[in-house]
């Protein structure tokens, strides 16, 4: 299981989702994403996005600005 990160601070939606769907692309199955996100619409954004896709929201939280989230590709 390998690990990436995806700096999308700073960008409004839909860039976070954008960026995680095609970093998502190149990785194997079971790999985790870890995204750190600025756009509070995100966290609804991310749940979302995994429930559609087929991904897995293993966390998500927030560090005062910035939310965090721990996606484990499906």
């Amino acid at each position: 299981m390998a690990e990436q990160t995806l700096n999308a601070e700073g960008l409004n939606c839909p860039l976070p989702i954008i960026k995680a769907k095609k970093m998502l692309k190149t990785m194997a199955p079971g790999d985790v994403l870890n995204v750190r996100a600025t756009d509070p619409g995100s966290v609804a954004d991310f749940a979302a996005f995994c429930n559609q896709t087929g991904n897995e929201l293993l966390s998500s939280g927030s560090e005062g600005e910035v939310y965090t989230f721990q996606i484990k590709r499906g």
